[in-house]
């Protein structure tokens, strides 16, 4: 059996919004925590030991990161160098340039020549020798519709129709990989893709526009024993059938509150032809945690509060405290208690919000023959109105331009 540690979207350099400057290195403590989840996959991995690990893709927040970002991510793989575990980097829609063109933030892995790297940056086979044997991956990348299409052969088709071709133009290319395999051995498919059916989070706005939908009719085929997926950054198997397993192991970290409720952590895998174990292994990363309480009705809304923050786990979480209460009511609210009470949190934010604020606004009826919006100030109307969308209002006006151009 050939000994796997699967893990996808490390994003380190991220979050650094919910963190503080550690005055002992300078780093932002986010940071620190990301390299030190990062670590512990690591050490995991030697300590087993595997034969060979997988990285589903996004490796950064983007493809131009800091430099000592980009060290502290070679230090820790550079210890799997050092272990002689070879180890497959994959690229993801962050490490891609804005044209979406090649591995910008990995590429220098192959440059440098590093021993036992793989970077994917293209849909290719590879054959890889571990210490239990050959195995074959075939990376499939972040795709976009530039990466498989010219501009001439999508004139004047539907957005439909543009991502139908895709679908074609990807299912010729994946089966003359398929057809060249050796079936003797192992193989598994590593992508870095939006899968149907997948329970999507924040990545289904990050990527609006920019990718397209994969069928997972695509990638059950007889001749995978796993698929190793990376991009959506909640831990889920796609296949029922488990036959093969679909796998999506999330990210190592939390980014964000859309989070906050998740588990995080990596898959360990042993394979071997016709054969496979998966186990997703969790990973003891930064709590998250929303207080959100109505205080508009009630005759002492500090103590209220007091007593809905001290029913909280906050120590070392990061927190945000979000309260709503009547514009008289402000004058009861001692902020200098609250700061006092949200001390022993990692960091923490207090967003107090009028109740007159909240009231949805009144919408046009989108959509009947008395509406005078175009489409593009509908859909912007009722994304104002809409609180949980707010950090995404740039990317579904940029889809809607598409499939409106699409359509023309």
């Amino acid at each position: 059996m050939i000994k796997i540690l699967h893990l996808s979207d490390i994003h380190l350099g991220s979050s650094f919004s919910h963190g503080r400057i550690n005055p002992e290195t300078g780093l932002n403590s986010r940071l620190e925590d990301f390299i030190a989840t990062l670590g512990r996959c690591i050490d995991r991995a030697i300590a087993e030991p595997v034969d060979l690990v997988l990285f589903g893709g996004d490796a950064f927040p983007d493809a131009t990161p800091a430099p000592y970002v980009k060290q502290a991510f070679a230090f820790q793989f550079r210890r799997l160098v050092d272990a002689e575990i070879p180890t497959v980097l994959l690229v993801g829609n962050h490490d891609q340039h804005s044209q979406g063109q090649g591995g910008a933030s990995l590429g220098i892995y192959r440059t440098l020549g590093v021993p036992g790297f793989v970077v994917g940056d293209s849909l290719e086979t590879h054959t890889i020798q571990t210490r239990n044997g050959a195995i074959q991956i075939i990376t499939l990348p972040w795709l976009t519709r530039s990466t498989l299409l010219t501009r001439p052969e999508t004139e004047g088709l539907s957005l439909e129709a543009v991502n139908q071709l895709l679908i074609d133009r990807l299912t010729v290319v994946l089966e003359g990989e398929i057809r060249s395999l050796n079936p003797q051995l192992p193989t598994i498919l590593l992508g870095h893709l939006m899968v149907e059916r997948a329970n999507l989070g924040a990545e289904r706005f990050l990527a609006v526009g920019k990718g397209f939908n994969i069928p997972l009719s695509l990638l059950t085929r007889s001749c995978f024993e796993y698929v190793a997926l990376g991009h959506v950054h909640k831990h889920q198997n796609l296949n029922r059938t488990n036959d093969p397993p679909v796998i999506y192991p999330g990210s190592i970290e939390r980014v964000d509150f859309s989070e906050e409720k998740e588990e995080k952590g990596f898959v360990l895998i042993e394979v071997k032809k016709g054969q496979v174990k998966w186990e997703f292994c969790a990973l003891p990363a930064r709590a998250f945690s929303t207080i959100k309480v109505d205080l508009s009705k009630a005759d002492d809304p500090q103590q209220m509060l007091i007593k809905v923050i001290q029913k909280h786990k906050i120590e070392e979480s990061v927190v945000r405290l979000i309260y709503q209460l009547r514009s008289d009511q402000l004058d009861l609210i001692n902020t200098t208690e609250l700061h006092h009470l949200l001390r022993s949190a990692h960091t923490y934010t207090i967003q107090p919000e009028l109740v007159s604020q909240l009231a949805r606004p009144r919408l046009p009826q989108l959509g009947t023959q008395g509406s005078s919006l175009e489409p593009l100030d509908a859909l912007k109307t009722y994304l104002t109105s809409r609180e949980d969308l707010q950090g995404f209002q740039s990317e579904m006006m940029e889809a809607a331009q598409l499939l409106l151009a699409g359509e023309k």
